[in-house]
């Protein structure tokens, strides 16, 4: 047996297949976050359903104009959304 073939891969998660263009674009968002509130951890104290209803209108928004940015940041809607949910996986408490 080679080394590859002692290699286990069964059952880790395929990163390589993750959508790679949305982590710049949560990584901008979480920048911004950084800056306004001086502490990258802290969006790990906001209340859960914060983020919830903070996704749901980007989202709304981003329907209304696929293009659109938010007003405060200059971001678009959808890497908010994007970085949002990216909380809301983090957050909650779901099986892997």
């Amino acid at each position: 047996m080679n080394k590859q073939e002692a290699k286990a891969d069964s059952g880790k998660p395929q990163l390589t297949l993750v959508p790679r263009k949305m982590l710049p674009m949560i990584a901008k968002v979480r920048e911004y976050g950084t800056k306004k509130y001086g502490d990258p951890e802290n969006w790990r104290q906001v209340e859960i359903k914060r983020y919830r209803d903070a996704a749901f209108r980007h989202f709304l928004a981003y329907l209304d104009d696929p293009t659109g940015r938010d007003e405060e940041s200059g971001l678009p809607h959808l890497a908010h959304l994007a970085c949002n949910i990216a909380f809301l996986c983090e957050l909650e408490d779901l099986p892997s």
